[in-house]
């Protein structure tokens, strides 16, 4: 007979409590035990005393009979000092993400990157267009501007000299042709 120690559930939903038995490995979890060995009740804190139960003794005798501890039940044990302490696999996380969901969420990452490095690109190169058009309109600005120079110059030529403000140009002929037809 495969002998193993091992927890039963009791108790109600909601409300978990364990029995620590010495079963047949094929009667099912919570079905026919030979012997309690002890309690363990998770809803009370780890500094508990009474959080683990044991019968030190009767362990150790199911132990020489060649009963095998479940993972659980070894780890009492073993805290215990009953038998060495178990070698505990390294289990994930079950809020942990899976592989598959790490690489999802680094190629996401990658693609933000890479838009926002287009994105700057875009606007640099929109920047160095519009700096660009910016200079040629300066430059149109500039052709279809005169100078102030020339057109302070061009200013007292094109307008009619008056009465009041000295010339240095010559009197025109203007005067003796009026002078004629008053005449006539």
């Amino acid at each position: 007979m495969a002998l193993s120690i091992r927890l039963s559930r009791g108790g109600r939903k909601n409300s978990p409590f364990h029995r620590i038995v010495v079963a047949d490995k094929r009667m099912p979890r919570d079905g026919r035990y030979i012997e309690k060995l002890g309690t363990y009740n998770p809803l009370l804190n780890d500094a508990d005393e009474n959080r683990v139960t044991l019968v030190k003794d009767r362990i150790e005798y199911w132990l020489s009979q060649g009963a095998k501890p479940s993972e659980r039940v070894a780890i009492f044990l073993g805290k215990a000092g009953i038998i060495d302490m178990p070698a505990q696999p390294v289990r994930p996380k079950k809020a942990e993400q899976s592989e598959k969901t790490k690489l999802r969420i680094e190629e996401k990452k990658e693609k933000q990157a890479s838009a926002a490095e287009a994105a700057k690109a875009a606007a640099k190169e929109a920047n160095e267009a519009a700096k660009v058009a910016a200079e040629a309109a300066k430059e149109a600005d500039k052709e279809t501007e005169t100078p102030k120079e020339e057109t302070k110059e061009k200013a007292p030529t094109d307008e009619a000299p008056t009465d009041e403000a000295p010339t240095d140009e010559a009197p025109t002929d203007e005067a003796p042709k009026e002078q004629e037809k008053k005449e006539e």
